[in-house]
């Protein structure tokens, strides 16, 4: 699961057999795993003969996620790595708005995406012309874009953050002196991370902030939900405690507010690996995209990660190996962003890395 360090590529279909076999035992039915084998052997060959690189989302299925990515993590850190490859082709396994975010770190890079329909519901839900409407009813207030947004939006933003350092941005803003701080698009996020700075949140969305002291802190927010996050419930926090007492329950942070009361453990994809990495205990159950599950119970074959969500991103699905070998084969399905879109975009992500 480590970013910082390639993974290591079985060079022959048995090795490769072999690996994934070993790591998905348990996970994917062998015959799956026999049949997706020979896809991703034929991958890393073609791989290297056109001098890729290949990064894996948290979120892909298990027999891409173990089997062809150079490098995986989440969407910031994989972009990041990607800066500094010196291969020719960047291909994202991960949806549209993370191949976008490594093509603004990397414009003279070809960066493919294997699905044309990988979007997010984020990335979908606020525009452009969204964030200049909100700087004009909130004049002064800097805004700062999720990275689940579109090039777009982050050229007409100040910041960029990630779910793992949302809390370190907003703070860096209200310590500069800022009382009002737009956040978007996600509205739990916004709302889970006012919380964790204990300061003042408003829906953005048709608000002014007229009738708000001028020396509140405020987070403005925005109405739109992650599809599959919005989904957990305290119930769902309730049933796996009532199954296994002793589990501890990690929850990402664009879940509800009421769930993230309920749960042991906030944070990012990053968060919850290196949580279980580094704390033993009985078991663990994660609050998000479930193949994270399955792909984290592989990594950890010795810790028992409970399995009880049944929750899938229909957009991480559209990646596939299939797809990733017709992207190679094809070269289809490129990233293209206009250059002042890659400049201004680029500014708000510069700046995020600036602050620790």
């Amino acid at each position: 699961m480590a970013t910082t360090s390639p993974m290591t590529v079985p060079a022959s279909f048995e090795a490769t057999l072999a690996s994934m076999r070993k790591k998905l035992k348990g996970i994917v039915p062998d015959f799956e795993i026999q049949m997706k084998a020979e896809l991703a052997h034929q991958i890393n060959i073609l791989k290297k003969e056109l001098n890729a690189i290949i990064l894996g989302h948290n979120y892909m299925e298990p027999a891409l996620y173990h089997s062809v990515p150079d490098h995986t993590g989440d969407s910031l850190q994989l972009s990041s790595i990607a800066s500094k490859t010196s291969a020719d082709i960047i291909v994202f396994c991960g949806v549209w708005f993370m191949g976008e975010t490594a093509k603004v770190l990397n414009p003279q890079k070809t960066v493919l995406v294997p699905s044309e329909h990988a979007g997010c519901s984020l990335a979908e839900g606020i525009h452009a012309e969204d964030v200049i409407e909100l700087r004009k009813r909130f004049p002064g207030a800097p805004v700062v874009s999720y990275v689940n947004t579109y090039a777009s939006v982050k050229a007409e933003s100040d910041y960029c953050c990630t779910s793992g350092n949302a809390d370190k941005v907003l703070k860096y803003l209200f310590d500069q002196g800022h009382k009002r701080v737009i956040f978007i698009p996600d509205e739990y996020l916004a709302r889970n991370t006012a919380d964790q700075l204990n300061v003042a949140y408003l829906a953005g969305n048709d608000a002014t902030g007229e009738n708000l002291p001028a020396d509140t802190p405020v987070v403005i927010g925005w109405n739109v939900h992650c599809e599959v996050h919005e989904l957990f419930t305290v119930q769902d926090v309730e049933n796996v405690r009532r199954q296994h007492s002793d589990v501890v329950i990690i929850a990402h942070p664009e879940c509800h507010p009421d769930v993230i009361a309920h749960v042991d453990v906030t944070g990012s994809t990053k968060t919850m690996i290196d949580y279980i990495k580094e704390v033993d205990a009985p078991r663990y159950a994660l609050l998000t995209e479930c193949t994270m599950g399955d792909n984290v119970a592989a990594e950890f074959p010795n810790k028992e990660v409970v399995r009880a969500c049944s929750l899938r991103c229909k957009h991480m699905n559209q990646i596939t190996l299939e797809d990733t070998l017709e992207a190679l084969k094809k070269i289809q399905y490129k990233v293209e962003l206009a250059p002042d879109i890659i400049q201004r975009a680029k500014q708000p992500i510069d700046r995020m890395i600036q602050i620790r």
